[in-house]
């Protein structure tokens, strides 16, 4: 007698980290319990020429977060995992941001409510450390990720910078411990510097932005700390790349034997800083740190990807609505550098990617998979999440392929309010999502409750390297 399965999704092309195959995927309760021809189940769905695909893993965004400015981000963790489920992520890591003079633990009790009230997706947190000197620093960090929240994000500019000194003291805890440390790279006296001659020279439209950040700020800091890395023998994941030199330096730095991960955005593999040119501050809407590139960056970046220099693709969302609660804060005569930066991206990453590497051929569908989910779930140790096998959690995203959607002024399912892709056509579209066998997404519709998502608990040491 054959088994009976909660879930059956069938005749769907499988995307499975041994290639695709077209068949049957059956649930039991949270978990896939098998992959194959002719299976049966209380429940089936017909996923007849559609992508049976993993649920995304998007390990970078923002949620409920005070930014640098002291600016309160749009989104909530309800209004940010109902939006990443409508775009097929089904789990993400989000940020513990340290407060200052706050300790590691408060920090992580806070965020930790906050997730708890409202996410309906699977979450963990990287902590934000600002400040090493506060009580008990070297034992709350240590304790945290031991607890399974094993990773921490330092920056090298803004106001929440950290020293080189508090970097490397950073990265000995983490080894310690067993964490990987990410990191925003750019150099903050180049971009001081860049910033203080535009402002003078009356240069202070949001397009301005992009020569506020130059190049050699992110080029000078990543390279910086791939050889902290490589010093310490200590795991690093280099946040959003966004030029060829960059990737140049993850690459020189990986062939050296250096323990180091890099991840890019969509944001610059499908914008440049032209996007930035708008009239008044319309341009606010697209400001992000570090901005917008060149076209011959973006083909380094894909570059990039399909060789494995760089890992994953992130959303790096980070929302602020374009009103006086978020990016108009500061007025409507704001300068480019009393505006936050950030775009949304937790509903549009997968459905950007996806139209490029599946629709438009960029890798294929199992590469899609890989870059946006099944990587980050390894270098991050989310064991059960980001392949479709059996054994792992039942999160399932259903593509179809011939579905051609084109982004609108405000379409999304966020608090952000509007659309940084409006106008953008998109070929293939995620209608229904599973979170540990639960349908969130039914044909186009959302059906979660506040607090059903869960944390997810990261006993793994990251591993040093691959």
């Amino acid at each position: 007698m054959s088994q009976s399965y909660d879930l059956v999704v069938k005749n769907g092309r499988i995307v499975t980290p041994q290639g695709v195959v077209i068949g049957d995927l059956g649930v039991i309760g949270e978990t896939i319990a098998e992959i194959g021809p002719a299976l049966s189940g209380r429940v089936e769905f017909d996923a007849t020429g559609k992508f049976v695909v993993p649920g995304g893993v998007d390990p970078h965004a923002h949620i409920e977060q005070m930014s640098g400015m002291g600016l309160m981000n749009a989104d909530t963790f309800e209004t940010a995992t109902r939006s990443a489920a409508m775009g097929g992520t089904t789990s993400l890591i989000s940020f513990a941001a340290q407060a200052e003079a706050q300790r590691i633990s408060d920090a992580l009790i806070d965020y930790s409510a906050r997730a708890a009230r409202g996410a309906m997706i699977d979450h963990a947190f990287h902590m934000i450390v600002r400040e090493t000197d506060v009580p008990n620093f070297d034992h709350d960090i240590t304790t945290a990720i031991t607890a399974g929240h094993r990773s921490i994000k330092v920056f090298t500019t803004y106001n929440i910078k950290l020293t080189d000194a508090q970097i490397l003291h950073t990265l000995r805890q983490a080894r310690a411990a067993g964490a990987l440390v990410c990191v925003h790279a750019e150099n903050d006296a180049i971009i001081a510097d860049a910033k203080a001659a535009l402002i003078a020279a009356g240069k202070t439209a949001p397009h301005h932005h992009a020569a506020s950040h130059p190049r050699m700020a992110e080029i000078e800091a990543v390279d910086r700390i791939c050889r902290f890395a490589e010093y310490l023998e200590t795991p690093v994941m280099v946040f959003h790349i966004s030029t060829r030199e960059g990737a140049e330096a993850i690459r020189a730095a990986r062939k050296r034997g250096a323990p180091v991960w890099a991840e890019t955005c969509p944001h610059y593999l499908f914008m440049t800083e032209d996007i930035l040119h708008q009239d008044g501050l319309e341009g606010a809407k697209f400001m992000c740190s570090p901005p917008q590139r060149t076209e011959d960056d973006q083909a380094a970046l894909w570059e990039a990807l399909a060789d494995g220099t760089l890992q994953l693709v992130s959303s790096d969302h980070a929302p602020y609505r374009y009103d006086e609660t978020g990016k108009l804060s500061a007025g409507p005569d704001a300068r480019f550098d009393q505006i936050a930066n950030g775009l949304p991206g937790l509903e549009t990453r997968l459905p950007l990617m996806f139209d490029a590497m599946v629709s438009k051929g960029k890798g294929g569908p199992e590469a899609f998979a890989h870059i946006t989910s099944t990587r980050a779930a390894e270098i991050y140790g989310l064991e059960k999440k980001g392949r479709l096998a059996v054994g792992m959690d039942a999160d399932i995203t259903i593509w179809d392929p011939d579905a051609s959607v084109t982004y609108t002024g405000n379409d999304l399912h966020d608090n952000v309010g509007y659309n940084p892709w409006a106008g953008r056509n998109i070929k293939g579209w995620p209608t229904d999502v599973w979170l540990r066998g639960r349908n969130i997404v039914v044909n186009g519709t959302f059906d979660a409750m506040p607090g059903s998502g869960k944390w997810i608990d990261r006993p793994q040491r990251p591993q040093m390297k691959g």
